[in-house]
């Protein structure tokens, strides 16, 4: 049971770092499950405390996920709409098989979305960059926390090796 908490764990380490780009998925969140398997396992002791501190970090990531691209798309003189183009932009991107359309994609979708909005095209530009920037700093936080997860799940899992495969411990 051990190798199946290990191995999903590990599954949704990966799916937590894809979860930083895609906006369906909230990264930091997948991948502390994965952190929270692990520590089912009973090779790897309970540590209530790294838990702990690990899913209020997930949460408070999660939480700015939403509120640093609203604060980049206002900064900047966006609205909502901005924002929505955004996301649009961002699911039509990762569809598209286009060089880079995980980049364009949100710029684009921003600016047409603020266009639909009625702004003149400067202040949609202005507004399109406001909410990229927004979306590539959310998406670079998460993915920065993912892979420090990542990183800790395959540290505990390396420490207690011996425990997880016994039959390679010789």
């Amino acid at each position: 049971m051990d190798i199946v908490l290990l191995i999903l764990g590990f599954l949704l380490m990966f799916v937590g770092i894809l979860g930083s780009f895609l906006p369906v998925l909230p990264g930091p969140p997948v991948s502390w499950l994965g952190l929270l398997l692990l520590h089912l396992t009973t090779a790897v002791p309970d540590d209530w405390w790294f838990l702990g501190i690990t899913a209020v970090i997930a949460l408070i990531i999660f939480a700015l996920d939403y509120v640093i691209p609203a604060m980049g798309t206002k900064k900047f003189g966006g609205t909502r709409a901005g924002m929505i183009g955004t996301t649009i932009g961002l699911i039509i991107g990762l569809l598209a098989p286009i060089p880079g359309g995980i980049i364009i994609g949100p710029f684009l979708g921003a600016f047409i979305g603020e266009l639909t909005n009625k702004a003149d095209n400067k202040t949609a530009l202005k507004a399109a960059f406001g909410s990229f920037l927004g979306f590539l700093t959310g998406a670079f936080m998460k993915f920065v926390v993912s892979i420090i997860f990542m990183g800790l799940f395959i540290g505990k899992a390396w420490d207690y090796k011996a425990e997880l495969f016994p039959y390679f411990a010789q």
